[in-house]
């Protein structure tokens, strides 16, 4: 199992909304509210690294609220 860290920067009065719809993605394990430049933190778990980046890429980076992201792959063994 392939786990990747993504940071999420909202639009001002999105947050909740986002946060709802990435916990609804198949793919997403785990969403926290942070502090810092990014707002939200999730994590998202797939059996190969692409169906994971493709995730991102096709489904939640289209979610709508969504300004930005930051993709971090966990590489394990640390």
């Amino acid at each position: 199992m392939e786990t990747v860290f993504l940071l999420v920067a909202t639009e001002v009065g999105r947050l909740e909304e986002v946060h709802r719809r990435l916990k609804a993605e198949p793919s997403v394990v785990e969403v926290e509210a942070v502090t810092g430049p990014y707002d939200l933190i999730a994590k998202l778990e797939a059996p190969h690294i692409n169906q994971a980046l493709d995730v991102v890429v096709h489904r939640i980076r289209r979610i709508p609220g969504i300004k930005g992201t930051e993709t971090l792959v966990a590489i394990g063994g640390a």
